[in-house]
């Protein structure tokens, strides 16, 4: 039975570290099982940014890419004191827009129960 290898967490590697060990790797011939004791960057990884690199070029290994790509969540909502003006207008616009959608609605599906219960024969409560 083969045993389950454990993983680690993911490497948030800087830029400047993830150039040098490709540079290593693919330029002074330098094997990644060395470059894996060194650095403690698996050689799995290192390989994969090597082929990554020679396909995209090593602008594609960014900080902004990193930082992107592991950020978590929505980005943090401004407070209505830090809105512009226009900011401000617009969110009031669309809160008043789905306040008179959602009265509409209601409205509409009032109506729609005095309508069955006329036709029912019945008169609709006062509530």
């Amino acid at each position: 039975m083969k045993k389950k290898q454990k993983r680690g967490p993911i490497l948030m590697v800087p830029f400047t570290e993830k150039k040098r060990l490709v540079l290593q790797h693919n330029e002074k011939g330098v094997s990644l099982r060395k470059l894996e004791a060194q650095s403690g960057v698996p050689a799995s990884t290192i390989r994969y940014w090597a082929t990554y690199a020679s396909r995209y070029g090593m602008a594609a290994f960014t900080d902004k890419y990193t930082s992107e790509r592991y950020s978590m969540g929505r980005p943090k909502k401004k407070t209505f004191e830090e809105m512009t003006e226009l900011e401000k207008l617009r969110y009031e616009n669309a809160y008043l827009k789905a306040e008179n959608a959602l009265l509409k609605k209601v409205r509409a599906l009032v109506e729609e129960r005095e309508a069955r219960l006329r036709k029912i024969g019945s008169k609709p409560s006062k509530n």
